[in-house]
């Protein structure tokens, strides 16, 4: 079985992150959606949040599993038999950092890191941005799948 990891904080997700999973179907026989937990950043929406928006997003999708993790990427890899872990590239920026990333991962667990080009038109999309949106009150809903709500 060709398993695959998505790690992210998920903050939330996006109609990119969203992108980049659905294509990733394609690849492997199951993706990991693994909501990496940073006791040191300040999210806007719960862990619980982000893991509701995700198991709603994808809730048809027999296989898509969610789940939550501490520590090393790799480390969660190995805990799971995942021999790949999926990442998307918006820009030349996103593949710098990831690349470096990916160096290392493989180095530490020979974990490989397969990555898909952001769909046209979605490529400026970001967690960030649409926190940003959100906050100004601004209508965020072109821009992450429909399970992202934001109670008032």
């Amino acid at each position: 079985m060709k398993r695959a990891v998505f790690p992210g904080s998920f903050d939330p997700i996006t109609i990119g992150h969203y992108d980049i999973i659905i294509r990733g179907l394609t690849l492997f026989d199951e993706i990991i959606l693994a909501i990496g937990v940073n006791a040191e950043k300040k999210y806007m929406f719960s862990l619980e949040e982000r893991k509701s928006f995700l198991e709603e997003t994808f809730k048809d999708e027999p296989k898509i599993k969610v789940d939550t993790y501490h520590g090393l990427t790799v480390d969660y890899c190995k805990e799971n038999n995942a021999d790949f872990i999926l990442r998307g590239l918006r820009n030349p920026a996103d593949f710098e950092f990831e690349k470096a990333i990916a160096h290392t991962n493989r180095k530490l667990e020979k974990i490989e890191t397969v990555f898909l080009l952001t769909s046209s038109g979605k490529s400026y999309i970001s967690s960030s941005i649409v926190r940003d949106v959100i906050r100004h009150n601004g209508d965020y809903s072109g821009l992450v799948p429909e399970s992202v709500v934001v109670k008032s």
